[in-house]
């Protein structure tokens, strides 16, 4: 099963504000031995959003979408999950449950609107404030505030994802490889490519400034035992090719 980030909001576009949700979704998949496989942004123009939903939904991924979902008039994301699906929106009773809950009399129609959700969905809890994301079709909407949507995500993992926790066994390993340029190993590479097709592995090189050592961060992903496997024939080739190399932290 592969996870898949959406980030939705002009202001992160226009830089207004900074995306904080994917560095944080990664870290909290990872805490639970899963991993990102794709991440989005997208805008909040009504065609555009729907379209890019209907190619999200259509992945068949669990999809963790971040903003949109509140009550102003650029917030369109719930009425574009919807069109995306080709269904309607409505009133959640359980959603309408929580808002009353919250505000007590002071409920407004403005308020119950964000309890207007693609029929078909479920509530996701928000510890926060009550103001419930939704889930439909795999995907998990929650708002763009960091203080809500980061627990709402974490109660998601833990209850609807809960057979799947390390249930992965997914590890990366690298080493630094000291004034080597890539080039310089693109044979190793292919080798190791070759040999571990069930593996994947990635180069990151360092731009030295003055005075510093060049080095490289060379290293492989999957399982345990494949990574161990790889990596071994990783050191050996570097050694052969008269590199030094240090483990990476």
């Amino acid at each position: 099963m592969k996870f898949g980030a959406l980030i939705i909001g002009d202001e992160i576009l226009s830089g207004r504000r900074s995306d904080k949700h994917l560095s944080r979704l990664i870290e909290l998949l990872g805490a639970r031995g899963l991993k990102l496989s794709w991440a989005r942004y997208a805008g909040d123009e009504p065609a555009q959003l729907a379209d890019t939903l209907r190619q999200t939904f259509a992945t068949g991924d669990v999809v963790f979408s971040f903003g949109g979902i509140g009550a102003t008039p650029d917030d369109h994301t719930r009425e574009c999950a919807a069109a995306a699906l080709g269904t309607s929106v409505a009133l959640h009773p359980q959603a309408e449950a929580e808002i009353r809950a919250r505000f007590g009399g002071e409920v407004t129609p403005e308020r119950l609107q964000m309890g207007v959700i693609p029929v078909g969905s479920e509530i996701i809890p928000n510890p926060y404030n009550r103001i419930p994301g939704f889930s439909v079709s795999r995907h998990h909407f929650v708002p763009g505030f960091p203080i809500m949507a980061w627990p709402m995500v974490e109660w998601v993992l833990d209850h609807r994802y809960a057979d799947l926790h390390h249930a992965e066994d997914y590890v990366e390993r690298a080493v630094t490889v000291w004034d080597a340029y890539e080039g310089q190993l693109i044979g190793l590479m292919r080798e190791l490519t070759e040999s571990f097709p069930d593996t994947t592995l990635f180069s990151l090189p360092t731009i030295a400034g003055e005075g510093e050592r060049r080095s490289l961060e060379l290293g492989m992903k999957g399982t345990a035992a494949r990574v161990d496997e790889a990596m071994a024939r990783l050191k050996a080739g570097v050694l052969e090719r008269g590199f030094e190399w240090a483990d990476k932290a």
